[in-house]
């Protein structure tokens, strides 16, 4: 075992071309996200968790189905198109959107050591997910935020190795989350961009 960030892929080191962004090792960092809300350590996530794995499933089922049209996520999305259905485009947007969620919680965190965890997710809510949610999803999240453990705590679980190995120091972490949420935040402005320019979020 290692601290969590040096047990699952980080999105630096997802490959972005021009021919856009390599979907399975987008879904691999993708599902690393998911343990980092068992490491929040409440129930009161289930439902975000939920929806990411959902997400996460439809768009690798897309590309298990036809890998050579789906190598990258902008691929994928373009070939789907003409089909009645497309699962795989929706979902991939969902998963964008709940990836930017958490990329503005922790960037909110990591920009001012004074800000506790329910106060960061609640700000990263607001400006990500909030306008597309109804009133009783909105209140499910009202409730997760409040159970966010405390700062310190979280940081702790992050920078410790939970099979008793050495930790790794403020610094590190620091260096290698922010590397980690640049590289996220990079990816959901290009695709989501890419979503926009081309018409494809249209019916979602």
């Amino acid at each position: 075992m290692a601290p969590y960030l040096e047990t699952v892929k980080s999105f630096a080191d997802v490959p972005v071309t021009d021919a856009g962004v390599d979907t399975l090792a987008f879904l691999e960092a993708a599902q690393g996200v998911l343990g980092l809300f068992d490491l929040l350590g409440s129930t009161a996530f289930a439902a975000v968790q939920s929806d990411l794995k959902s997400n996460i499933a439809k768009v690798r089922a897309r590309y298990d189905a036809a890998p050579a049209a789906s190598a990258t996520l902008e691929l994928l999305v373009a070939n789907e198109r003409g089909e009645k259905k497309r699962p795989a485009s929706e979902g991939l947007m969902w998963l964008l959107r709940g990836l930017a969620f958490t990329c503005k919680a922790l960037q909110t965190a990591q920009a001012d050591a004074t800000v506790e965890l329910s106060a960061a997710f609640t700000q990263g809510y607001e400006a990500t997910l909030k306008k597309y949610h109804n009133f009783v999803v909105k209140g499910i999240f009202a409730v997760a935020m409040k159970a966010c453990p405390y700062r310190a705590t979280f940081y702790e679980k992050l920078a410790s190795d939970p099979a008793g190995g050495a930790a790794v120091s403020a610094g590190q972490l620091d260096e290698e989350l922010n590397r980690w949420l640049a590289a996220l935040d990079a990816i959901v402005v290009r695709v989501q961009t890419f979503y926009e320019v081309n018409g494809y979020n249209k019916g979602f």
